[in-house]
């Protein structure tokens, strides 16, 4: 059985690598803060003290951190997963970054003989703890292929999407219909409740319709339990959307609905909600904090 090395321990990679340990993988770790990590070392993975540690001690090495800026330090930096990377190795960024790193990774893979993917998730904090998670695929089909059962362990539909960088492009699509649901679901709540509808039913009857989505189903109910806890953090989605947008105009598309969410959230973020979870967003015509 492969031996998996899993870089970053956070609220989506710790589930991940709980489902690895489950079915028997031996799994090496690493996270920035080591105390966040100790959680999964108590559960049977192997604390390492570098990128490039756990590199050596692993055959495929995942990648779950924060931001693209993250990714380029935890591959390419003086103790990164390059400086020990050899031909046996599979590299895996399952962070969401932008696809212009991909094919940097994916290049600079090629020239030393390393298989690489970029294979961002979609389905939340809940999608991580249960297993089903949507994982896209950028890269090498016979690569795609060697790992596949690896990341069907957490996902229930995995797909190859493309060449490198295809996995990246395929979340900012995901991101962008996110966005609109997001909009649309706190527009719901708000309007609803202006009018003096019961939210619960309200949510019940318009989930069975048209109108159902996936924020409104598992978002929905956070916000009337006020709720707020990060599934997927408010700061990440802002970082998503910029990438989101800065892609579309190296494409020559506008994407006018995808910017004013950006907008919105950029104003949640800046009134000190960057580490609440993306139902935050009602904060902004609800409570103290209300503007809108």
């Amino acid at each position: 059985m492969e031996k998996i090395g899993f870089i970053g321990t956070g609220v989506m990679g710790s589930s991940m690598i709980k489902h690895l340990l489950n079915a028997g993988y031996p799994v090496q770790v690493y996270n920035r803060t080591k105390s966040r990590a100790d959680a999964v070392v108590s559960e049977g993975a192997v604390w390492c003290d570098t990128p490039a540690a756990v590199t050596a001690q692993s055959d495929i090495v995942i990648t779950m951190v924060g931001y693209p800026k993250d990714v380029e330090e935890t591959y390419f930096g003086e103790s990164g997963i390059f400086s020990k990377a050899d031909d046996h190795h599979i590299l895996i960024d399952m962070t969401t970054s932008t696809p212009t790193l991909a094919r940097k990774i994916a290049a600079f893979g090629k020239e030393s003989g390393v298989r690489t993917l970029d294979a961002p998730v979609s389905g939340g904090d809940k999608g991580a703890q249960n297993g089903t998670l949507t994982t896209m695929v950028g890269g090498e089909e016979g690569t795609f292929d060697a790992v596949k059962g690896v990341l069907s362990v957490f996902s229930s539909k995995v797909m190859l999407q493309g060449p490198a960088g295809s996995g990246q492009h395929t979340k900012m699509a995901n991101q962008i219909m996110v966005a609109g649901t997001m909009t649309g679901m706190t527009e719901l709540l708000v309007y609803s409740k202006a009018a003096g509808l019961d939210l619960e039913r309200v949510i019940e009857q318009v989930g069975s319709g048209s109108a159902a989505n996936w924020s409104l189903t598992n978002y929905a109910p956070r916000i009337l339990k006020e709720d707020y806890s990060a599934g997927f953090f408010v700061k990440h989605f802002v970082k998503d959307l910029k990438i989101a947008l800065d892609e579309a105009d190296k494409l020559g598309i506008d994407l006018p609905a995808t910017r004013q969410a950006a907008q919105l959230y950029e104003q949640l973020a800046s009134k000190g909600f960057a580490d609440d979870g993306t139902q935050a967003l009602v904060k902004l015509w609800w409570g103290e904090y209300a503007e809108i």
